[in-house]
């Protein structure tokens, strides 16, 4: 497997993403494009090609210093051209590791993917979108893929290989997880969001953002202020700079004002519809469709249309 290109997510979510910018980084150095699994944590991964790290006798359970030991051991015994690493939470801890203990370069956050004379390049936003900036490696490497980056990889099952490691005592222990509402992925792979921002005068007054999310079928997620500052929503919902980027084909914007931050994580959304009672509003500069208004008469009236068909 030497100069393979290993691709590698805890996430179904984001698996298939993160083995579609494994294909084509492999596509480009001539190597083979194959996708790691660590048992019990990701499964069901399709991929064209597929390397499960069985665990041993200690459970993972989503432990990042066991699935950096478990990469760490496959790719000490096989050898490797890069590492693609899908961002959560998770997964970036784990690309952290797993490239300092390699000694290799460490490439970061990024969306867009290629070869360049021996090194592999990428690209990320910076200054709150609005620069991109291009880093580059000498391979073998280490990049952390973002999310919605690339389309998912057909999930067309291949043969799997199965490769016993020894992941030892992991000096990290989970005693206690809280799923949220929505997990980290699932913000990011929404084809639809309904996003409520400061403009909502109480907690109980959401339920106007969550009845148009239901009724066009959208996540629910939230601006900075709301999850961060009042804790009205969990932090798996809020969408900006310094949350999740997003990528819907839908995204709806209700009594967000659309600082920089926020429209970071937003500016790759294919429709933006912005509602907002303040005509100078930011946010209405990136909209595609907006209404200047008030959400408490403007948000149910939309809500009230939709769900009479």
């Amino acid at each position: 497997m030497t100069g393979a290109v290993l691709s590698y997510s805890e996430s179904p979510d984001l698996a298939g993403e993160v083995a579609a910018a494994g294909q084509e980084v492999a596509k480009m150095l001539g190597a083979e494009a194959v996708s790691l699994e660590l048992d019990e944590v990701s499964p069901g991964l399709l991929t064209a090609n597929k390397v499960v790290l069985v665990k041993g006798e200690l459970p993972l359970e989503a432990i990042a210093d066991s699935a950096a030991a478990g990469i760490l051991e496959l790719v000490k015994a096989r050898g490797f051209g890069a590492l693609l690493i899908a961002e959560t939470r998770f997964g970036t801890i784990v690309a952290a590791k797993v490239a300092a203990r390699l000694r290799v370069g460490s490439l970061g956050k990024g969306k867009k993917l290629r070869v360049d004379e021996g090194r592999l390049v990428i690209e990320r936003d910076v200054y709150g979108g609005r620069f991109t900036a291009t880093v580059a490696s000498r391979l073998p490497c280490v990049a952390v893929v973002q999310a919605g980056a690339y389309e998912a990889a057909d999930a067309s099952p291949g043969p799997a290989e199965s490769v016993a490691v020894t992941v030892g005592e992991p000096k990290v222990a989970i005693t206690q997880t809280k799923q949220g509402q929505q997990g980290e992925a699932g913000i990011k792979s929404a084809l639809k969001i309904v996003s409520a921002g400061r403009g909502f005068a109480r907690k109980e007054d959401l339920v106007i953002a969550q009845d148009l999310a239901s009724a066009l079928g959208a996540s629910l997620g939230c601006s900075r202020p709301l999850s961060s500052d009042l804790g009205w929503m969990g932090e798996e919902a809020h969408i900006g700079l310094t949350g999740a980027y997003v990528h819907p084909q839908l995204y709806v914007a209700i009594g967000i004002s659309g600082q920089l931050q926020h429209v970071a994580g937003i500016k790759d959304s294919k429709v933006i519809v912005a509602i907002n009672k303040d005509a100078h509003a930011p946010i209405f500069q990136v909209a595609d469709y907006g209404i200047v208004g008030d959400l408490y008469e403007v948000v149910p009236a939309l809500t009230k249309a939709l769900k009479q068909g």
